[in-house]
């Protein structure tokens, strides 16, 4: 396909814009999707408010967005599980596929990962993109694109109840309520936890986890937090907490509130990178903790989930933005988080219901 596509770019701290920028060419093995939703990720927030995320530096003008949904418009050479016409979800790391970790299958710690929007790395807030097809994954007909566009999201939360073991019977304690806890939270129901209890401080944002499922919400500002969730569980405590709010306080009442022999599944990054934590207590209570870092093998999985309709990924998304108010799009998920839960840019195709 010739001719040049729409690209929305950041170029400096707090700046968007827009280039006209060649339609990509799918190469061996790729396709050209037709972008239709991108989600806006905190990291996309972080890098736009701050212009870095650790060791990863923006420099401008570079293009955000990791969580893209979309429509195949051109296959490459070498392709055949894919073809013209498919709406597909896209997986946004490509990896070595030879290192040890690769080998493996644990392909989320390869070392030479390529991935959208990670510096110096392009993201999707633009009309097209060539991706490799064996990361473009074919919607079922009742799976929209915007739905699309948030399995990637959804893959953080099911690779942390993954980790944590989570199974029937379980009662589980989700630390915050922003779009990873939510994911988190759904994913957890999906698997058969039987009662998963949501935390945060934004009375917002726990109407929206008991919309979407949660079996009961704390808020943080009300009491003493394992105080409530030992009354919640008949004063045993909880099997399982997925820890999202990336917060010190919000761990140590994770150690506190899960019973012994517990697991503690770490997935939120605090903003120092560092934190203390009760190591007696830890230790004592012979917990096991588990860490995150993205997701592998989950695409699938997480498809299934919302095909089969335990998982309500439109009920997640609060705001909708249009390809043309990308500027509003980034000010608002930055200065608005009491109200925005989840938002999404609208790139292309049909509104969504």
């Amino acid at each position: 396909m010739n001719g040049t596509m729409k690209t929305a770019v950041m170029t400096g701290i707090g700046k968007m814009g827009y280039e006209q920028r060649p339609i990509p060419v799918p190469g061996q093995g790729e396709v050209l999707v037709k972008l239709e939703y991108v989600g806006i990720c905190g990291s996309d927030m972080h890098y736009y408010e701050t212009g870095a995320i650790g060791d990863y530096v923006v420099k401008p003008p570079f293009v955000l967005g990791h969580e893209p949904g979309g429509t195949v418009v051109e296959v490459g050479p070498g392709v055949t599980h894919l073809k013209v016409g498919d709406r597909v979800a896209l997986e946004p790391g490509k990896t070595c596929g030879h290192c040890e970790f690769c080998r493996q299958g644990k392909y989320n710690l390869c070392p030479d990962v390529v991935f959208f929007a990670t510096p110096p790395v392009d993201g999707v807030f633009q009309e097209y993109v060539a991706h490799e097809a064996a990361l473009c994954f074919k919607l079922p007909d009742s799976v929209s694109t915007l739905e699309g566009a948030l399995m990637e999201p959804l893959a953080v939360g099911f690779h942390a109840a993954n980790q944590g073991g989570a199974h029937i019977g379980q009662t589980a304690v989700v630390m915050g309520s922003g779009c990873i806890g939510l994911v988190s939270m759904m994913a957890l129901k999906a698997e058969g936890v039987s009662k998963v209890i949501v935390v945060d401080i934004m009375e917002k944002r726990l109407e929206k986890a008991l919309e979407l499922g949660a079996d009961a919400v704390i808020n943080g500002r009300d009491g003493n937090v394992p105080e409530k969730i030992l009354e919640l569980t008949e004063g045993k405590g909880c099997d399982l907490v997925i820890e999202t709010a990336g917060t010190e306080i919000t761990t140590r009442q994770a150690v506190d509130a899960v019973k012994k022999g517990g697991v503690i599944v770490l997935v939120g990054y605090s903003k120092t990178g560092e934190m203390t934590l009760p190591m007696s207590k830890i230790l004592d209570k012979e917990l096991r903790l588990e860490t995150v870092f993205r997701y592998r093998h989950i695409y699938p999985m997480a498809i299934d989930a919302v095909a089969a309709g335990k998982v309500n990924l439109k009920g997640l998304v609060t705001h909708v933005f249009s390809f043309d108010s990308i500027q509003e799009a980034m000010d608002q998920s930055v200065k608005d988080k009491m109200n925005i839960v989840k938002a999404v840019v609208k790139i292309s195709g049909e509104e969504q219901k």
